[in-house]
């Protein structure tokens, strides 16, 4: 069992949003849905019989979406990192991901359920854990100036080939 599973708090659209986030990412699964039972309706407004949790699964990581009503929103303080080894990979999570949400910057994006992700080249954090702090700073200022990150334009900054 996985010690610590991340619990996403939606309105009351998480079997929608669990099935969008399945349908980008492979070896995805949904393996519990609950349902409220009668006493939600006069405890917390819930009707009996929608959708309580959904607990899935993202490239075999665990989590668990609940619809618990429009108290709560997500923030960028809490994202999630898609570690991409490819342009092709980065260019494909960043449209799935960004339809109907909001690009911000250095790889940075908001879906249209409001849950903030950062699609980053595995390449790029190489780059920002380089003891040379030249190629280093390059490499972070070039990030700085980039909505959806490109490798290319990276790994030219990083090596100084930048114009």
């Amino acid at each position: 069992m996985q010690k610590i599973t991340p619990f996403l708090w939606f309105n009351s659209n998480a079997e929608e949003a669990v099935k969008f986030y399945k349908s980008i990412f492979p070896k995805s699964r949904i393996t519990e849905v609950t349902r409220y039972p009668k006493a939600a309706e006069n405890a917390i407004g819930q009707k009996a019989g929608s959708v309580m949790t959904v607990e899935f699964e993202l490239q075999e990581q665990k989590f668990v979406a609940l619809n618990g009503g429009p108290q709560f929103k997500f923030t960028e303080a809490v994202s999630f990192v898609v570690n991409c080894k490819t342009q092709a990979e980065v260019d494909k999570y960043w449209k799935k991901l960004s339809a109907g949400g909001k690009e911000i910057q250095c790889g940075w994006l908001q879906d249209k359920y409001g849950l903030s992700w950062q699609i980053v080249p595995t390449v790029l954090m190489e780059f920002l854990a380089s003891k040379d702090a030249e190629k280093k700073a390059r490499a972070f200022e070039a990030m700085l100036g980039m909505v959806k990150l490109d490798i290319k334009k990276l790994k030219d900054a990083y090596a100084g080939k930048t114009k």
